[in-house]
């Protein structure tokens, strides 16, 4: 058994992403990320009825917590869209679908 050299300690926010990567695990990790700046992005009034919950691709799937709230975010797709290329930069979605759950 070969004993591991001691070495330079990495920070294991460096290495996590490399880890769900491996893991197959690279849009749950991008959702966790799109969704602790989910609120900075769509604003509050929106975050309180609406969370992203999966990433296909690029096509962010957010759950709305009611049917008129879903029909109303719908129509502001292109804001919201606008307001993660803004806080997200390259890592934001092309695209978005809402469903109520």
């Amino acid at each position: 058994m070969r004993r591991r050299s001691r070495g330079r300690f990495e920070p294991i926010g460096s290495l996590l992403p490399q880890v769900m990567n491996d893991l197959g695990l690279t849009d749950t990790a991008r959702v966790m990320q799109i969704a602790a700046r989910w609120e900075e992005a769509v604003g509050r009034e929106i975050a309180k009825h609406c969370r992203p919950t999966a990433l296909r691709g690029e096509l962010l799937e957010a759950t709305v917590d009611s049917s008129v709230w879903c029909q109303q975010l719908q129509l502001r797709v292109p804001e919201i869209l606008e307001g993660l290329r803004r806080v997200l930069g390259e890592e934001a979605p092309s695209d978005l679908r809402m469903r109520v759950g």
